[in-house]
């Protein structure tokens, strides 16, 4: 690409970005031993910092500034942003800022601390996620769902359901927990990771200057990064699947050597085990047709591979569960039990009862006794709630939840109504509020869980394409 050619405007620089991101990821293919080099023109391209800064001020981390003060959404002058910006890239000026700290809590009453760059820092980030991931796509395995193009969480639980459903019948599980994973990611072994593939010491230089740049606690106290990559920035998703990459790797040679269908039933019968990793981010778990012994030992084994990553099993959440027991992953319970009016036994995917507790816990918050808003508020409130949530779960057994979660809305909100309303009868309050027994306002109607078709998702397996070698994929951005 010209480096001096005037700044596109939105489209043409999509397009750009594309053309560019098609030929990388093509060479990469072409070529799995292939070193990038002067890359590091393409970050400063124009057209990559357009898209990179569109991303940045569309979504919803807009609104946050990083130490700086500056939300990306209250620079008034994107052209002069970037120009700037790209100035100081050329020439060597640029050097990212620590992120700011936002402690968020989890489930269980732990913290996790977010680190929240500046806008500056964020679309850099962007323009080097743009340039890097179309090379790393072509060697990250099939078997990694996480944080990445065209890919999602229902892929990994399909697939999972695909092995531990007959005639496969993978029956052992290793549920694996990388403990702190963003925040102990070995910097130099990423980075020997990112060179394999990136010749261009400028690029690698601007990766580490990221690793490297310090986080401003909440209490106003900057600590150095000597590990991790900081959860909340652009960049971090791409290079933990990066430092990831080296689990995928072991165990997608260990099922290649397992040859075809035919010889793992062999391997079977002689007593040897087969496995396959399904890994979503920082979770995963290892699926073994073998015994408990098996799947023990791959566990350890798992913790050997991520040992040089600076990486390490948590040992209070890593366990080994039968499919008979069941296990929760992303959300989902994946158990085998007996099927209704029959003595065979089938795998089943339904919600956990974490993630009902969840929706449960959101439901009870928006309609406690201290919330106060209109009708119309509240359903403005709680539709995209219950609406995400069942979106998420309708591919499984899903419909009994659904089923209850109505009833459980339904019966908060009347509840918040008779609060709201203590001198109106039941029959005003009926005929005013719930027409049809249903909680509606205006044109505002209730969101009703019952009323989600529940579905089938397919497993794709490898069949899931690219968005830079699909003839109708977007831009990554």
């Amino acid at each position: 690409m010209n480096t001096g050619a005037p700044w596109p405007d939105s489209n043409e620089a999509r397009q750009r970005v594309r053309r560019m991101q098609v030929k990388l990821h093509q060479r990469a293919l072409d070529d799995p031993n292939r070193r990038f080099r002067d890359l590091y023109n393409l970050v400063c391209d124009p057209a990559f910092l357009v898209v990179a800064w569109e991303r940045v001020k569309g979504n919803r981390g807009s609104r946050s500034a990083g130490i700086d003060g500056v939300k990306p959404r209250a620079i008034a002058s994107g052209d002069r942003f970037l120009a700037q910006l790209r100035d100081d890239l050329r020439s060597g000026q640029f050097g990212p800022l620590a992120v700011r700290e936002r402690l968020i809590p989890k489930t269980g009453g732990k913290l996790r601390a977010l680190g929240i760059p500046t806008a500056r820092d964020r679309t850099v980030q962007a323009a080097l996620v743009l340039v890097l991931e179309p090379i790393f796509e072509a060697d990250f395995q099939p078997c990694s769902y996480g944080f990445r193009p065209n890919r999602r969480a229902h892929d990994a639980i399909a697939e999972i359901y695909h092995l531990a459903s007959r005639p496969r019948n993978y029956e052992w599980v290793v549920e694996g927990d990388i403990k702190a994973c963003f925040d102990e990611i070995s910097h130099s072994a990423l980075l020997a990771r990112v060179r394999d593939r990136i010749g261009d010491k400028r690029v690698v230089n601007l990766v580490k200057a990221f690793l490297k740049a310090g986080v401003l606690a909440e209490d106003g106290v900057q600590r150095d990064t000597i590990t991790g990559t900081p959860q909340g920035g652009i960049a971090s998703p791409l290079l933990a699947n990066i430092a990831l990459s080296v689990l995928d790797d072991h165990f997608a040679r260990a099922w290649e050597a397992c040859g075809t269908y035919v010889d793992r039933a062999r391997r079977r019968r002689h007593g040897l085990a087969n496995y396959r990793l399904i890994r979503y981010a920082d979770d995963f778990v290892v699926m073994v047709s073998g015994t408990e012994a098996h799947a023990e030992a791959l566990k350890t084994e798992a913790a050997a591979v991520l040992a040089p990553m600076g990486l390490r099993l948590s040992e209070e959440k890593t366990a080994i569960s039968h499919i008979d027991q069941g296990f929760d992953f992303l959300g989902y319970r994946i158990q085998r039990r007996r099927g209704r009016g029959t003595v065979k036994r089938f795998v089943y995917v339904y919600p956990a009862k974490k993630a009902l507790a969840s929706v449960v816990g959101k439901v009870r918050a928006l309609t406690g006794r201290r919330t106060n808003p209109s009708l119309e508020v509240l359903l403005y409130r709680l539709n995209p709630v219950l609406r995400g949530w069942t979106n998420y779960f309708r591919y499984g057994v899903s419909k009994a939840t659904f089923n209850y979660l109505r009833a459980f809305v339904w019966q908060r909100v009347v509840r918040w109504l008779r609060r709201k309303h203590p001198r109106i009868t039941w029959k005003q309050l009926r005929r005013r509020y719930l027409p049809g027994w249903w909680p509606t306002v205006g044109e505002v109607t209730l969101f009703n869980p019952g009323g989600v078709a529940v579905t089938y998702y397919r497993f794709r397996g490898k069949h899931i394409p690219s968005p830079w070698t699909s003839a109708t994929g977007e831009s990554a951005a």
